[in-house]
């Protein structure tokens, strides 16, 4: 074996890499609590970056509608703070606007809901005094039941050990709910910060971060990795906007088709639905319960009827226009767009549904260009096989 410097310094490479593994194994404990911990760190940075991408794809959109011509070095200076500015705006304007129409409804509902308790609290009791006189031996069950022969002495120990204990267990929950929520807070906080930030700066953290994969990195990796970086943007990029595409499709039938039937809450309804749609596949269903409540309490049997509305228009969306408005926006097949859903929400929950579409269509893509390539390098040496 030829031992020269250069082989030397692979195999010593190659020797600290493997009792670096073998060191991660053994210590696995350790090492998962140090990611959590780095990960608590920095989970607010990438919250923030994040809302970036998200906010980012609005934010393009209005510099090229409102600050295209814009050439003086004034409207150069305002153009990116505004475009910034807006887009929050829509999106809280957004959020304002579902409030509104959604929270009054279910406050109004929530009081009729309790103002009719009382009356069937009187109907049950009437139902079971006629239950009780067609059915005798109801009653004689009841009456055998002494309340006298309970052991009043062991229930109120009970009682008082559960206060006992129970107080400090929720003085301690408050506590950790309330550090929890003040600490909820300022991650947002901090989030929208870098967020603005990433924003304002986005092309001087690229360009910056462009020479530093440089520096580093070969220059096939290089290209490589910028080349996979634009695609996969490319692909959460379209995948964003075929969702909210798709919410808004949703929301206009839902909102057309009881408008028709003769529904309540039609416009409430529709538009609770289609921002709950936002969340791939599933999140309608949430606006279907809000809704199918809020026409129950109004009227049950056109709640039932609101249900199976809600089957058919939700069996021709996850069929019909979900796969072919998300699928085409990151040219992924339908069939793709249906397991990387079921796959994301199974091991992610929301966040798997919401993320695995783009990383999916990314993956396929790459597979897809390599398969190709590999295919016409075996196809210009077939003919010089044959001969």
């Amino acid at each position: 074996m030829d031992f020269s410097r250069d082989n030397i310094r692979k195999i010593r490479g190659l020797i600290l890499f493997t009792a670096a593994v073998c060191l991660a194994v053994w210590k696995i404990d350790i090492l998962l609590s140090g990611i959590f911990f780095l990960v608590g760190i920095v989970r607010p940075f990438l919250y923030g970056a994040a809302v970036a991408f998200v906010m980012n794809i609005p934010m393009k959109r209005i510099e090229r509608l409102l600050f295209a011509k814009a050439g003086n070095p004034k409207a150069e200076k305002i153009k990116r703070p505004a475009s910034i500015v807006l887009s929050f705006a829509a999106v809280i304007l957004l959020l304002v606007l579902v409030t509104v129409t959604v929270v009054p409804q279910v406050t109004k509902t929530m009081m009729e809901l309790g103002n009719k308790i009382p009356q069937f609290l009187v109907q049950a009791q009437i139902q079971l005094e006629e239950l009780f006189v067609s059915q005798p031996q109801l009653l004689a069950m009841v009456e055998e039941y002494n309340p006298a022969d309970m052991n009043w002495d062991s229930i109120v120990s009970t009682v008082v050990d559960f206060l006992k204990n129970g107080l400090g267990s929720v003085v301690t929950s408050t506590v950790t709910v309330a550090s929890t929520i003040v600490g909820g807070v300022v991650n947002i906080f901090v989030a929208l910060v870098f967020s603005f930030y990433i924003l304002a700066q986005k092309e001087k953290l690229g360009s910056q971060l462009k020479r530093v994969l440089h520096a580093y990195c070969p220059a096939k990796v290089y290209d490589r990795i910028l080349e996979i970086a634009s695609l996969a943007e490319r692909n959460f990029s379209n995948f964003i906007t075929g969702q909210c595409t798709e919410a808004v499709i949703l929301g206009a039938m839902f909102v057309v088709s009881m408008s028709v039937f003769g529904f309540p809450y039609a416009v409430m309804v529709g538009v609770l639905i289609a921002f709950t749609a936002l969340i791939p596949i599933v999140g309608a269903f949430v606006g279907c319960f809000v809704g199918a409540f809020l026409i129950m309490v109004d009227d049950p049997v056109k709640a039932f009827w609101f249900l199976v509305l809600f089957i058919v228009l939700q069996q021709v969306e996850g069929n019909l226009i979900y796969p072919h408005v998300v699928g085409n926006s990151v040219g992924l097949p339908s069939i793709w767009v249906l397991a990387a859903v079921t796959v994301g929400g199974s091991l992610m929950g929301v966040l798997g549904m919401l993320i695995f579409i783009p990383i999916v269509s990314t993956v396929y893509a790459l597979i897809r260009e390599d398969v190709n390539e590999k295919n016409r390098k075996r196809a210009a040496l077939r003919p010089a096989d044959s001969t």
